[in-house]
């Protein structure tokens, strides 16, 4: 069974730090590109950040470019979104997701998880 696990949300001040990880597991994703997602209600999902199978190429938002770093971790089938310099802006649902394909910019034919809640309070 495939599953994409996040964890590591919650309610913060603005300026504050979080980081989020996502453990996948029913499927070889270390050889897919994976990413972050976000929702905020009444929206489409948008698009965070991404990472290839090896960590050579990486994606960024504009938005949280210099505050976010993505990273993973394949022999702990992990991947993580250490978020710093938090803005009220940034909360949202953040979801993690796999793709077959080099990074994940899209949110068509993606494997997802639940979803963590990340509010930032100003």
């Amino acid at each position: 069974q495939v599953q994409l696990v996040e964890s590591g949300g919650g309610l913060v001040q603005a300026g504050g730090s979080l980081r989020l990880a996502c453990v996948y597991s029913g499927h070889a994703f270390s050889g897919w590109g994976m990413g972050w997602f976000r929702q905020t209600p009444g929206n489409d999902r948008e698009f965070v950040a991404t990472i290839s199978s090896t960590g050579r190429h990486i994606l960024y938002r504009e938005s949280v470019k210099g505050r976010f770093t993505i990273s993973r971790d394949n022999s702990k089938n992990t991947i993580y979104l250490q978020m710093n310099n938090l803005k009220p802006e940034d909360t949202a649902v953040y979801y993690c997701t796999a793709a077959d394909s080099e990074v994940v910019v899209t949110t068509t034919g993606n494997y997802w998880g639940q979803g963590t809640q990340v509010t930032v309070s100003s």
